[in-house]
C-alpha cells in the first residue's frame, strides 16, 4: 500500500510540474545581471531551459550537440535556449570561461545554491524543459544519449 501511495504522490508531482509555470528565483547571469526566473520568456516562441554543470560530461555532449543545430532550430521555430548552471559557488567562476571557450551564444544563469533546480524538481543533470508560448512547461527530460537532441527538437516543434 505504501508503494502505491508513493507512486501516486510521485505521479501527481510530475503531472503538476508539466502544467506549471516557472517559479520565481533571482539568479545572476554570467555578466552579473540579476534575472527573475519567472520572467524568462521568448516572445511567444518556445523556450528551452537546460540545467547543466561544467563537470558534467553528458551535459557537455548535449550542449555541444544542440549548439551544432541551434541556428537551424532558431530559423525554423524561433526557439531560445537558456542554460542554468548548478555549479556551486566555488566552481561558478568556471562557467563564463567555459561558455566563452565553446563560443555558445546562449543566455546563461548561475544557480549556485540549486534553489531554482530544486523548485523545478531537477533530480539529475542534464535536465531540459520546454516552455510554450503561454509560459507552461510542456516537456521535460533528464539525461542525454547521442541523438537525444532530435527528441528535444520534436518537443520544441510541438510547443509552437
Amino acid at each position: 500500500m505504501k508503494k502505491l501511495l508513493t507512486f501516486f504522490i510521485l505521479l501527481s508531482a510530475i503531472v503538476s510540474l508539466d502544467a506549471q509555470t516557472l517559479p520565481s528565483v533571482r539568479l545572476k547571469d554570467i555578466h552579473g545581471k540579476t534575472i527573475d526566473t519567472r520572467t524568462l520568456s521568448n516572445d511567444g516562441k518556445p523556450l528551452v531551459i537546460s540545467f547543466f554543470a561544467t563537470w558534467c560530461k553528458p551535459c557537455m555532449r548535449e550542449l555541444r550537440a544542440i549548439d551544432e543545430v541551434y541556428e537551424e532550430w532558431q530559423a525554423q521555430t524561433g526557439v531560445k535556449l537558456v542554460l542554468i548552471s548548478i555549479d556551486d559557488a566555488q566552481n561558478s567562476s568556471k562557467v563564463k570561461p567555459l561558455v566563452d571557450g565553446e563560443g555558445w551564444d546562449f543566455e546563461v544563469l548561475l544557480d549556485s545554491d540549486s534553489e531554482f533546480a530544486r523548485l523545478m524538481q531537477v533530480q539529475s543533470i542534464p535536465h531540459v524543459f520546454v516552455i510554450n508560448a503561454e509560459g507552461k512547461i510542456v516537456y521535460n527530460h533528464m539525461g542525454y544519449a547521442e541523438g537525444g537532441e532530435n527528441e528535444l527538437f520534436k518537443a520544441i516543434k510541438s510547443a509552437l
